[in-house]
C-alpha cells in the first residue's frame, strides 16, 4: 500500500495499543506493589510450587482473589502456571524474593517517589513547583530508598571494579559523595587491599551509612564525613577515586556542574572520577529509561532533571580530565570513569 503525507496518514488508523499500553501500565504497578505486600514471591519460594488455594492458605488471603493477581503476574513473564499451578520464574527468584541475589522487592514502592507528585504533574508543570518536594524531609525519603538500592548499587560497583582493576591497586584513597549506604566505597574498601575512604552523607542518613559500613566490617578504614556535599570541606589533590553516585540528576546543571569541578579538585594527578548515573540519550527519545527518571526528578524534586550523554560530557571536558569513557557494569546502570590529569599534561596540551 502506498503511503501519503508526512507522517503517513492512510485509511488504515494506527493501533491503539500504545496508549492501552500506559493505560495498564498503571495497573501493572499497582498489581506489583500489592504481590510484594502480600509476600506472593516469598510464599511462593517457602511453599514451592502450588495452586492457588495452598499459597492462599499460606498468605491467609481469599483464594479468588488471589488467583486474579497471579494470572496478573504469570502475564508480566513472573510466574509460571501450568495445570493451575504456579511457580517463580527465574526473574522473581532473583530480583522479586527478598533475599534474591539482586531483589529489587524493597525498590519497587520507593522508587517513583511520592506518589502523590505523579498525580500532581500537571500542576507542577503548569506552575514551575513540585507539590511535595523531597528535599523539604531528604533522610525520610532517601533513608528507605538508599536501602531498597543498596544490592543493586553494590553489584554495580563491585564489577566496575573489576572492570578497572581495583584489586591490583592497593592503598587507594576514596572520597564518595552522597554516599547513601557507601556501595560504591564498600566495592573499592574490599577489593584494593589497605584502601580507605572519606564518605559523605546527610545528618539524617549518616548513621545508616555507618551502620552498613560496620556490618561490612570496615568502619576503621572508613573516616564519617556528615554534611551537604556542596559545603562540606574537601582536599584537594588528594584522592585516588572521587564517586559521585546517582547524586548529579537531583542537582539542577548549575549545581551539577559545581559538584563535578569538587570532585575533580579533589582528585590527585592520575586518580578517576567515577559518575555513576541514569542518562539519556541526546536526542530523548532512544533510551526511555533515562527519559523516564528525568521526569521523575522533575516531578519530585526542587532542581533535579534529566542528564543527557552529550550534556554530561560537556561538563567532563570542561575539566582537566583525560581518558573519558562510559561503562555499564550492569544493565541501565551507566558510569563515566575519567581520570585526573598532571598539571605537566596540563602544560603541555595547553590546558
Amino acid at each position: 500500500m502506498a503511503h501519503t503525507g508526512r507522517p503517513w496518514r492512510d485509511f488504515k488508523p494506527p493501533p491503539s495499543g500504545p496508549v492501552w499500553s500506559i493505560i495498564q501500565g498503571y495497573g501493572s504497578y499497582w498489581t506489583l506493589v500489592a504481590a510484594i505486600e502480600l509476600d506472593v514471591f516469598n510464599g511462593l519460594e517457602k511453599v514451592g510450587p502450588c495452586d492457588k488455594d495452598r499459597l492462599a492458605e499460606q498468605l491467609g488471603v481469599s483464594a479468588f482473589h488471589l488467583q486474579h493477581l497471579l494470572d496478573a503476574l504469570v502475564s508480566f513473564g513472573f510466574l509460571d502456571q501450568v495445570n493451575d499451578r504456579y511457580e517463580l520464574t527465574e526473574t522473581a527468584e532473583r530480583y522479586l524474593c527478598s533475599n534474591g541475589a539482586a531483589s529489587m522487592a524493597a525498590l519497587v514502592k520507593v522508587a517513583p517517589g511520592p506518589l502523590e507528585n505523579w498525580t500532581r504533574l500537571a500542576q507542577t508543570i503548569r506552575t514551575s513547583k513540585v507539590a511535595h518536594p523531597i528535599e523539604q524531609d531528604a533522610a525520610a525519603f532517601y533513608g528507605p530508598l538508599v536501602q531498597a538500592t543498596f544490592a543493586t548499587q553494590l553489584r554495580a560497583a563491585s564489577r566496575l571494579g573489576l572492570r578497572l582493576g581495583w584489586a591490583r591497586r592497593p592503598r587507594l584513597k576514596a572520597l564518595d559523595l552522597g554516599a547513601g549506604l557507601a556501595p560504591w566505597s564498600i566495592a573499592i574498601l574490599e577489593q584494593s587491599p589497605g584502601s580507605t575512604a572519606a564518605v559523605n552523607e546527610l545528618p539524617g542518613l549518616i548513621d545508616m551509612t555507618g551502620a552498613k559500613l560496620e556490618e561490612r566490617g570496615l568502619t576503621d578504614r572508613v573516616e564519617m564525613r556528615s554534611g551537604d556535599f556542596h559545603d562540606i570541606a574537601i582536599e584537594t589533590d588528594t584522592y585516588d577515586v572521587v564517586v559521585l553516585g546517582h547524586i548529579c540528576r537531583t542537582e539542577g546543571a548549575a549545581r551539577a556542574q559545581k559538584l563535578i569541578t569538587r570532585a575533580v579538585n579533589a582528585l590527585a594527578p592520575g586518580g578517576a572520577l567515577i559518575l555513576a548515573d541514569y542518562f539519556a540519550d541526546n536526542e530523548r527519545k532512544h533510551n526511555p529509561f533515562g527519559v523516564q527518571m528525568g521526569l521523575t526528578m522533575l516531578a519530585s524534586t526542587t532542581r533535579g532533571a534529566m542528564l543527557t550523554h552529550g550534556q554530561v560530557c560537556g561538563w567532563l571536558r570542561k575539566e582537566p580530565l583525560e581518558a573519558i569513557r562510559l561503562i555499564e557494569p550492569i544493565g541501565f546502570n551507566q558510569v563515566y570513569v575519567a581520570i585526573k590529569l598532571d598539571k605537566g599534561s596540563m602544560k603541555s596540551s595547553g590546558t
